[in-house]
C-alpha cells in the first residue's frame, strides 16, 4: 500500500481516537488541498496492509480508523482490506474522498474493489474540496458541499442517507 503518513490517536478525522492512514495519490486535484504532498502517486512509502493494521492495533484505546489522502479509492483494494481488519476489531471506519457517493455507487457496478471498501465504510465524508465553500465550522468537513454519508443505510435502502453533526 502506498502512504503519505499515519496519525495515531487523531481527534480530527472523525469522533473519538483516530487512526489515521493518508493514503498517497490523488486524480482530483481540489485547488487548496489540505494535503498537496500526497498527490503525486510516485511520493509517499510502501507498506504492507499487515503491518498497517499491526500499528492500527497497536494501540487500544483506538475508537476508529480514517482513511484520508491523497484519495483512497485509488488504492480501494488495500483499504478494503485494512477496513475489514479494523472493523473485526471492533473499530468503526471513515473515509474521506473527493468522489461523490452516487459516483461511488456506479463503480462498484464494475469495480469489486470499490464495492468492497464501500461495504467497510460506516461514514463516507464525500466530494471534493472546494475553496470558494471553505469552512471551518463544520466537523469533519473542509467545505459545504462536502456530506457525511451513512454508508451501511444508504446501501441498505438504496437511498442517500446523511448524517447530520453541526
Amino acid at each position: 500500500m502506498k502512504i503519505a503518513g499515519l496519525v495515531q490517536d487523531s481527534i480530527v478525522d472523525g469522533p473519538g481516537l483516530r487512526f489515521t492512514v493518508f493514503t498517497q495519490g490523488c486524480d482530483i486535484g481540489c485547488e487548496g488541498c489540505q494535503n498537496p504532498e500526497a498527490i503525486d502517486i510516485r511520493g509517499g512509502v510502501e507498506m504492507s496492509v499487515g503491518d498497517i493494521a499491526k500499528e492500527m492495533l497497536s494501540n487500544p484505546l483506538t475508537d476508529g480508523l480514517t482513511l484520508s489522502g491523497g484519495e483512497p479509492f485509488m488504492q480501494a483494494s488495500d483499504c478494503a482490506q485494512l477496513a475489514a481488519a479494523a472493523k473485526q476489531m471492533g473499530l468503526n471506519v471513515w473515509v474521506f474522498t473527493g468522489n461523490c457517493y452516487e459516483n461511488l455507487l456506479l463503480r462498484a457496478d464494475t469495480e469489486p474493489d470499490v464495492k468492497a471498501l464501500l461495504e467497510q465504510t460506516d461514514v463516507l465524508v464525500d466530494g471534493p474540496f472546494v475553496m470558494a465553500q471553505r469552512s471551518l465550522s463544520m466537523k469533519w468537513r473542509g467545505s459545504k458541499n462536502q456530506r457525511l454519508v451513512d454508508v451501511p443505510k444508504s446501501l441498505d435502502t438504496k437511498k442517500l442517507v446523511k448524517l447530520e453533526i453541526n
